[in-house]
């Protein structure tokens, strides 16, 4: 395999020294293809040095990692993993900022400037970089009207409760429908998001600020309602009890991912059948596709994400080679559907 090639953003010349030394020691193939002290010099170095993924710092002058993310977005898209101080498990609004920028991943720099430090969080540092390689950035997608009319018809199902499964790009892609969807949403939406321990208080804390919605992780002996967002916990997967009540379990999924897609839908098509509506976005792996078969097998609507508009074209593609997909939309088509099936179910009511 050749070589990934890495640019580095960063105003400190002993993280640029730490960073360059930890890649060196390391028996992955990486190759440190340019350093930039700040944004302005790393928009200069992309073009000839053309890196398979940026990694940069946040704070930094006279452009700053958040603003750099947006221009290399814009001008030649590329995964982007921001390694900085200010983004922390606390740091809600540097991090989803960010993601909504167009950064793939986060990591936190290790404390001090000690080099031990550094080669605590190796193994860490290096599988991001690694999975990042492998991501197939695309300009951002406009807004699409162009909807098929016979995505609004009307059709048997009454929709009780809608699942959703993402991994990575996955809180970009939730905050897009989240935060589109009216304030008497009537049906509730259960989501699985693959995240990192600790940042999960912060997505919902994200999607609080800007959705109508009510945004919350999901409590042991809640029953779903209406016009709230629920999220499986870190560590635990979500299921329903015979009561429809959520209950959290830990064994292992054969995906190995946790919280598990693949439960939260077969529990979701158990408890609500061809009332029951599943959601793949965007990431990495292979959880979901038991679930969206399990959802359609039980008569439920089911949809993916589709590969323009997933910044990961991974969960999605499996379960539309599966042939239990009913729709394949762009990220933007999604919300309007819900809402529309949603509608037309209350009005028939």
């Amino acid at each position: 395999m050749p070589a990934i090639k890495v640019l580095l953003v960063e105003d400190s010349l002993i993280a640029i020294e730490l960073l360059q030394r930890l890649f060196r020691n390391s028996p992955e193939e990486i190759s440190i293809v340019g350093t930039a002290r700040n944004g302005r010099e790393a928009l200069e170095l992309i073009p000839t040095s053309n890196p398979d993924v940026v990694c940069t710092d946040l704070h930094m002058a006279p452009i700053d990692g958040l603003e750099l993310t947006q221009e290399i977005m814009a001008k030649f898209p590329r995964p982007i993993l921001v390694i900085s101080n200010s983004v922390q498990d606390d740091d809600t609004k540097n991090i989803f900022g960010l993601l909504q920028a167009g950064a793939v991943d986060i990591f936190p720099k290790p404390t001090g400037s000690d080099y031990t430090e550094y080669e605590r969080v190796k193994e860490r540092l290096i599988a991001k970089i690694k999975m990042l390689a492998q991501v197939k950035v695309k300009p951002r997608v406009h807004n699409n009207s162009n909807l098929s009319a016979s995505l609004f018809s009307t059709d048997e199902r009454t929709l009780r409760a809608i699942a959703i499964g993402a991994s990575t790009g996955g809180p970009q892609a939730l905050h897009k429908i989240i935060t589109a969807l009216p304030q008497d949403f009537p049906v509730p939406i259960i989501c699985a998001q693959h995240i990192g321990d600790g940042f999960l208080t912060g997505l919902i804390n994200w999607l609080k600020e800007d959705s109508q919605l009510t945004v919350k992780v999901a409590q042991i002996g809640e029953i779903p309602a209406p016009k709230t967002v629920y999220f499986a916990p870190e560590k635990a997967h979500l299921e329903f009890d015979l009561q429809g009540k959520f209950i959290y379990s830990n064994f292992k999924a054969s995906t190995g991912t946790c919280p598990s897609i693949d439960i939260l839908f077969r529990s979701v098509s158990l408890r609500y059948g061809k009332s029951s509506a599943s959601i793949i976005l965007t990431g990495t792996g292979t959880d979901g596709t038991i679930g969206t078969e399990a959802i359609s097998s039980a008569g439920g609507m089911t949809i993916a994400q589709d590969e323009q508009s997933c910044l990961v074209f991974g969960m999605s593609k499996l379960a539309i080679s599966s042939g239990y997909i009913g729709h394949v939309l762009s990220l933007n088509e999604i919300a309007p559907l819900l809402i529309s099936k949603t509608t037309m179910a209350v009005a028939a009511n």
